[in-house]
């Protein structure tokens, strides 16, 4: 009897037709650059036939179409996609993207194992590769009250899983280098392991003490000198583009053929609205192009250098005995994916059909007390007040200083400069915590938009001109278990439903990608006008990237890494 492995040989000689084959377009070699005429044999989950004519089982034709590797996000939070995985799959791999190394952090911080277990049962089923990072930092930081606590023996019973790639992104760089005794141990422990990078702005020799670590990649370079120094260093840099994080225009002028074997790509944080105006790793692809970087050197940052670094050595190249995992576009240039083969499966609705599902978890996870408008109150204050400063495209907020006007003993907001409240208020039934502040920048003139998913510890997050709505969006989201709610004069304008964990909603991505549509015109209906409120809204609490930011617990002067109020 012929073997499986047998048979693939017998494919890729020719004796015996391959299970597929995709006949007369040209494929991109990734080691020349060359745009190579051939038929492309596939059988089972690789590629048994390239640089030949080969019959097939199944033939496809693709005169005129240019074949390349599957596409590979090397950062992700699934997440953040508002979607359960099963639906994240559906909704990106048609775009081309055929691996997804996601960190479970945002669900983990919610519930622990129980958030990484569920991702780990989905990434058995989905048609696309999904990988896991083990989330490093949960709580991320001792600024703010999670719902969980992943202490090293939590983490190590899921280290041999098939899907499990190593330690997810440490965000805790100052608990690095000053030698934090729970940061320490989880690095001990994966020593030899993929340790996944996160470190916004940090340089010179404190960079140095990081990376002895063992730490090897980073997804948070901001400019191109920040990243060329990291690469010197040793550290594959992944490009961001997501929602509210674009750093690829900054990083333009490092996307070289000479350096794309120490780049990859990510989204971080991507929605499906945008997903369906823009698209994926694909609009990446194409905006860089357009831009006058080589179709080589972005190419290979999205498949083979991103499989390279994070160990996947049997992805990325169109070759014999490769995985199977191939995009078949109309051209470099525009990078439109018309087919999409996953692990030698065409992918289409029946493919998606044949997977199981996986019992969603975490639909209780929104235990917040219910407030009013005086629980938003801030105290006045002689001098100067602590505002954070929103940068339109960025997660990285400035440290600034106002003198805000009073109304009677309380610290009124300031519109004529853009300011307005925020208040983080502790959902998860731990202590009922709840902090106020300002911030500068969300162009709101009335009304409030609040939100269950704040990074990392995801506690509720309110921005508002008016204390009465902020309430009434903030006590709406226990009413729907999580999610966005917008609110005008005392009425519910907006709001999505996002159930699992407070994080992703039980509906089709088409759905939730039309509500989300319905969701930023009420919020720019209060005269917001960030291109991505919500988004960026969710990285206000989010005490690991500078400058300031607010938890639960107060105001968090980042640099310090204190709290200073």
């Amino acid at each position: 009897m012929t073997s499986k492995l047998e048979r693939l040989i017998d494919q890729g000689t020719g004796r015996l037709p391959a299970d597929i084959v995709l006949k007369g377009g040209r494929f991109f070699d990734l080691v020349t650059g060359e745009l190579v005429e051939s038929d492309i044999a596939i059988g089972g989950d690789r590629i048994v036939g390239t640089c030949g004519t080969y019959e097939g089982e199944t033939e496809i034709a693709i005169s005129g179409k240019i074949v390349v590797p599957g596409f590979i996000d090397t950062h992700l939070h699934i997440e953040s996609s508002l979607v359960t995985p099963h639906e994240f799959d559906r909704c990106v791999l048609p775009y081309g993207v055929t691996t997804a190394i996601c960190d479970p952090h945002e669900i983990a911080n919610v519930l622990g194992t129980d958030g990484i277990q569920f991702f780990l049962d989905s990434a058995l089923e989905t048609i696309m590769d999904i990988r896991v990072q083990l989330s490093s930092c949960v709580p991320a930081t001792h600024l703010e009250t999670s719902g969980a606590d992943l202490p090293i023996e939590r983490l190590l019973p899921f280290r041999d899983h098939p899907k499990v790639i190593g330690l997810a992104e440490f965000m805790n760089f100052p608990g690095v280098i000053h030698k934090d005794p729970v940061c320490m141990e989880k690095l001990e422990a994966f020593q030899g392991s993929h340790i996944d990078g996160h470190a916004p702005l940090l340089r010179g020799i404190n960079l140095n003490g990081y990376l002895a670590a063992g730490i090897r990649t980073d997804h948070e370079c901001t400019t191109a000198a920040e990243a060329l120094e990291k690469i010197s260093k040793g550290m594959q840099i992944l490009v961001r583009e997501g929602s509210v994080s674009k750093d690829l225009k900054a990083l333009m002028p490092i996307i070289t053929e000479r350096l794309s074997p120490y780049l990859a790509l990510c989204t971080d944080d991507r929605n499906p609205l945008d997903i369906a105006e823009q698209g994926h790793l694909d609009y990446m692809i194409r905006t860089a192009i357009a831009s006058g970087v080589e179709p080589l050197a972005i190419y290979r940052a999205a498949s083979i250098s991103a499989a390279r670094a994070f160990g996947l050595m049997d992805r990325g190249l169109i070759a014999p005995g490769w995985r199977a995992d191939l995009a078949v576009i109309d051209s470099l240039e525009r990078c439109k994916a018309e087919i999409v083969i996953s692990g030698g499966r065409r992918v289409s609705d029946e493919l998606f059909a044949t997977r199981k599902p996986v019992a969603p978890v975490g639909l209780d996870s929104v235990k917040a007390r219910p407030v009013n408008a005086a629980h938003f109150g801030v105290p006045a204050t002689e001098g100067e007040t602590p505002v954070i400063g929103v940068t339109p495209g960025k997660i990285i907020t400035e440290f600034r200083r106002h003198r805000l006007p009073a109304k009677g003993n309380q610290t009124g907001i300031d519109l004529e400069n853009d300011i307005i409240k925020v208040a983080v208020i502790e959902r998860h039934g731990k202590n009922g915590n709840h902090a106020n502040g300002f911030v500068q920048g969300f162009g709101l003139k009335k009304g409030a938009i609040a939100s269950t998913v704040g990074h990392d510890s995801h506690n509720i997050c309110v921005v508002g001109v008016s204390e009465e709505d902020m309430a009434c969006a903030a006590n709406r989201l226990g009413e729907i278990k999580g999610g966005f709610v917008v609110v005008e004069d005392g009425k519910v304008t907006g709001e999505i439903a996002l159930p699992v964990a407070g994080l992703m909603s039980l509906e089709p991505y088409e759905k939730v990608r039309d509500t989300l549509h319905h969701l930023r015109k009420a919020a720019y209906a209060l005269g917001a006008t960030l291109e991505e409120p919500f988004l960026q809204l969710a990285f206000l609490p989010l005490p690991v990237i500078p400058h300031l930011k607010i938890s639960d617990r107060g105001m968090v002067d980042v640099d310090r890494f204190v709290l200073i109020g």
